[in-house]
């Protein structure tokens, strides 16, 4: 089977954004400051890759607080968690240090803010994903999930005061399209000032529409679990071109770049660069000559570090990710 591959386009941006730096850093310097083993309940994002070299440097992953033995050091996941999940760990007394995305935690806010103003809201999300599950978990009651248009008529508020908060790594078209028919329907909604879905989200994803019908089929380096990077692929393929989700570069296969002389490469938001790099060095065995940054945004965004790891003389602690 001959590889036709010439050029490889890279999507700008790709790869990690600051909230997923953030989170990994806060577990690498709990390590350092603590010792092993810290405790993270969910993984610390969803990539597979980073789980592992977490957990080789002595994480636990964890779903349930009682795993935890008392006076551990226990880190949230960048998803974030319901207040019954931070209420059990104060209660059993853990030290917590929270990763939650600080994007995340701006909604959590707004619905609990709302909520003594005699708000219920609509949440647009994915049944089961940790983030939704974080956000609907700030109330005990009033928050109703809907997942795509047809949800948005099963809602059956009890207030007329509602209002409207989103997952932050949805396919942004397709959060406007349940958006809008939630303002159909419910024409007092109330928006969020500014959009939930993420900075990040939304700039992969517009990188992607650049990308797509340049090349010949795309490549997405993500973990199936990381709902940013399917919604890369998805986004892809809606656009016409051939697109697969790698979680590294063995999963390539030379048949997909058979007669395909561009490759578009991108990756999600949780996605290491060393796995973006090893999949360049497996297209370029493919035959690929050319590697071309396409022009985007450059995103410049840091969120600072809990209080008690953020500490100058841990500088020093350098990651092995890059």
């Amino acid at each position: 089977m001959i590889s036709n591959v010439e050029e490889v386009l890279l999507a700008e941006p790709r790869g990690f954004c600051a909230g997923v730096d953030r989170a990994i850093e806060i577990v690498e310097r709990a390590l350092v400051k603590f010792g092993a083993p810290i405790y993270v309940r969910h993984e610390i994002v969803h990539n597979t890759y980073v789980v592992n070299d977490l957990k080789a440097k002595g994480a636990i992953f964890i779903e349930d607080l009682a795993d935890v033995p008392p006076g551990a050091t226990l880190v949230f996941s960048a998803h974030g968690v319901s207040q019954a999940v931070r209420q059990e760990a104060a209660r059993r007394g853990f030290q917590v240090f929270d990763a939650t995305c600080p994007l995340v935690t701006k909604v959590h806010v707004e619905v609990a803010k709302l909520a003594r103003e005699g708000y219920e809201f609509i949440m647009i999300g994915h049944k089961g994903h940790p983030e939704v599950e974080g956000t609907m978990g700030q109330l005990s009651e009033g928050i109703y999930l809907v997942e795509d248009i047809p949800d948005v008529a099963r809602v059956q508020p009890r207030t007329d005061k509602l209002a409207v908060v989103t997952q932050t790594t949805l396919s942004v078209d397709d959060a406007a399209a349940i958006l809008a028919e939630v303002k159909r329907l419910f024409p007092q909604v109330r928006e969020p000032k500014k959009q939930d879905i993420c900075y990040a989200t939304q700039n992969r994803q517009d990188a992607v529409k650049v990308l797509a019908p340049a090349v010949d089929v795309v490549i997405v380096v993500g973990s199936p679990t990381s709902s940013n990077s399917s919604r890369l692929r998805e986004l892809a393929e809606r656009l016409g071109t051939e697109a697969h989700m790698v979680e590294g570069a063995d999963d390539l296969q030379p048949a997909w770049f058979e007669g395909r002389r561009r490759v578009g490469l991108t990756a999600g938001a949780s996605a290491p660069d060393v796995l973006v790099q090893a999949v360049i060095t497996r297209l370029r065995e493919l035959g690929a000559l050319s590697i071309r940054k396409m022009d985007g945004v450059t995103e410049d965004v840091h969120f600072p570090l809990p209080r008690g790891l953020g500490d100058r003389s841990m500088s020093e602690v350098v990651s092995s990710r890059s």
